[in-house]
């Protein structure tokens, strides 16, 4: 039923292109609006297809996941204001707009995001909702996450639309209300359950088990990062993340540097852990943290916080303790040069945490700037939980081991 409604969404959004006669510069001289969409239909489920087409695994370094290094334990953090925001949620859906929303708590509908704006996906999104139902679905973002992280996300969804402005008004392909809601689950304070935001250059995948919360895989980004003109002028992000990346980098010493950056030449796109790269291959490279010092590593702590810290106070505190206790195994890269005005790429990865930030080449800017070069007006940046925990897929095994569910 689910894949013929989304079949049927593809459909409609060719035929509202079609309706509105879209004769948009940024738009393929080689194509009509309706085949533009028929492709977009038929690369979400390509990417579906080749993204899904191993079980889950999770990141490692080796191919094979580090055991015993999540439990199931009370963090004492109260996920109850969470639960309550997915309750009000649901309860303001209409019956159809819930069963496009509502899915198992194991269903590969996790697994299903794209950061790219093509991507034709699931659930209910706000473009779908009415008033009331967008200030529900604002209620659970604001529940889960701290003002920072909702700031950035509709900071994010905000510059979807300048992306828009700067493609001619091409409002069917971008778009400040362009981002899908899906609930795995039912909210519970015992049982497992989460929720998923998918959109362009968002994506937030929220699991919940008790009061513990895992919040990756998730991707915060834009194309532009400032609009400069427009609805939303003089809205900006991922500014400290870029530019206390560059300090930390520039607080190594020459000899620290000559390990943490593998390449001083930036080209290209770096980021290995996007849309369908669950089971990626990525080994420890850069510098370890052995190798810094007291106030180094605390300037590497205070990097990962940028990215934890979205997530509301309590949990964010949860998840920098793991990140603390591996600290001596969590490794620095760098890509690009050092200068101000460089273009670079730099992860943090440890057994518990990946976190990149890519400056990228144009996509929907192509039209604007050099599509050959990475800039500062395109960032990707992705979080992630190695070894099998991403989505809460490990505390979700471990439930099922010691609860055992009949499907």
């Amino acid at each position: 039923m689910k894949v013929k409604i989304r079949i049927l969404a593809a459909v409609l959004f060719a035929v509202s292109i079609a309706i509105l006669g879209f004769g948009l510069k940024s738009f393929s001289q080689q194509q009509t609006p309706a085949e533009r969409v028929k492709q977009f239909a038929q690369r979400s489920l390509d990417a579906e297809k080749a993204g899904l087409a191993q079980p889950f695994k999770g990141v490692t370094t080796d191919g094979n996941v580090i055991p015993n290094l999540f439990a199931i334990k009370s963090t004492g953090v109260s996920t109850a204001p969470v639960r309550k925001a997915a309750d009000a949620f649901l309860a303001a859906l209409t019956p159809e707009q819930k069963s496009k929303t509502l899915f198992t708590v194991n269903d590969d509908e996790w697994r299903k995001w794209m950061n790219q704006h093509f991507y034709v996906r699931q659930g209910t999104g706000f473009i779908d909702m009415n008033d009331a139902q967008k200030k529900a679905a604002i209620g659970l973002m604001r529940a889960a996450l701290s003002a920072k992280g909702l700031k950035l996300s509709q900071d994010i969804m905000k510059l979807n639309h300048t992306l828009g402005e700067l493609n001619n008004d091409n409002f069917i392909e971008y778009g400040e209300d362009r981002y899908y809601f899906t609930v795995m689950g039912k909210p519970s304070d015992k049982e497992p359950w989460g929720w998923q935001l998918d959109g362009h250059h968002l994506i937030i995948n929220y699991f919940v088990l008790g009061d513990q919360v895992v919040m990756t895989p998730a991707f915060w980004g834009s194309e532009p990062i400032i609009a400069h003109a427009g609805k939303y002028k003089g809205t900006s992000i991922l500014q400290e993340e870029q530019n206390d990346g560059l300090a930390m980098v520039n607080a190594l010493t020459e000899a620290q540097r000559k390990k943490a950056i593998l390449s001083s030449s930036k080209t290209s796109n770096q980021n290995v852990g996007e849309a369908y790269k669950d089971n990626v291959v990525l080994d420890y490279k850069g510098i370890r943290g052995s190798e810094l010092t007291a106030k180094q590593k605390e300037q590497l702590v205070g990097l990962a916080g940028l990215y934890i810290s979205n997530m509301d106070a309590g949990h964010a505190k949860v998840k920098m303790s793991e990140i603390r206790q591996h600290l001596d195994n969590t490794w620095f890269a760098w890509v690009g040069e050092t200068a101000k005005d460089s273009v670079f790429y730099y992860r943090i990865h440890s057994p518990v945490i990946l976190i990149e930030f890519d400056h990228q080449t144009p996509a929907g800017l192509r039209h604007l700037n050099d599509p050959r070069k990475p800039n500062h007006e395109h960032i990707h940046t992705v979080v992630r939980t190695p070894n099998g925990n991403d989505y809460g897929k490990d505390l979700l095994r471990q439930h099922y081991q010691q609860h055992p569910h009949k499907n």
